[in-house]
């Protein structure tokens, strides 16, 4: 049986000595989680912050925008063809997939509103407030990796809210069966997310530290994400 063909749009580049040199990059992080189901994807991998996107949407059989140090509130070169191509997934209706930066680009592309917040870093305590049929197990919360500066404020039109949580009022939203989004990071692993947190340390306050600290032993649902992501692509988990 042939596997189902997954592209990864890659938002991030990290050239860093800290994280860039001693941890796989956001595709490899995603890959690495999907392929831990019993079923693997075919991949494709796109750099889209050098602008590379998919020609035609029907490259492959589903997508995935990675997460991003860099913030869509920003005047990036890349943005306007990301947006072209996720308003072209849209009217498609080609299974898109948004993480963190990926599902604030997605909000954007498609007419709602992204803001500066409050920092909301560490494991966070998500409510799921909507099931859809790909939720499989079903779950009322899911505890995920967060690390991000910046927020969805508005739904685009025909978007539903299906995640929140008390620091993050729009932690993912669904359109149709087509688009999905998280804006946690069910990738990160315990070591990644305390590395890039020592990176961080610096533009943070010794409060903000403790209090991510403190989250980062409870257990965290990344793995029950990739199995809900996998059969919102069409695979099996």
């Amino acid at each position: 049986m042939a596997r189902l063909k997954l592209g990864i749009l890659q938002v991030n580049h990290d050239r860093s000595v800290e994280v860039g040199d001693a941890f796989p990059d956001d595709a490899h992080r995603f890959r690495d989680l999907f392929d831990a189901q019993d079923q693997r994807f075919s991949y494709r991998v796109y750099m889209t912050i050098g602008g590379e996107v998919p020609a035609d949407v029907h490259e492959q059989d589903a997508y995935l925008i990675t997460g991003s140090p860099l913030s869509v509130l920003d005047d990036l070169a890349f943005l306007p063809a990301l947006y072209d191509f996720i308003r072209a997934c849209d009217a498609a209706q080609k299974p898109l997939l948004g993480a963190c930066f990926g599902h604030q680009a997605i909000a954007v592309a498609l007419g709602g509103q992204v803001a500066r917040q409050d920092w909301n870093i560490g494991i966070d305590l998500v409510e799921i407030t909507g099931a859809m049929p790909w939720m499989v197990p079903a779950r009322s919360t899911l505890n995920l990796y967060q690390f991000h500066h910046d927020g969805v404020t508005q739904l685009p039109e025909g978007c539903v809210v299906y995640a929140t949580s008390n620091k993050c009022g729009i932690a993912g939203f669904t359109k149709g069966n087509h688009i999905f989004t998280t804006q946690a990071h069910p990738e990160f692993t315990d070591a990644f997310m305390r590395c890039v947190l020592d990176y961080t340390k610096p533009i943070l306050n010794p409060v903000q530290i403790a209090e991510t600290e403190a989250t980062l032993d409870a257990s965290q649902d990344g793995p029950v994400f990739a199995q809900w992501a996998t059969r919102f692509f069409g695979g099996t988990p």
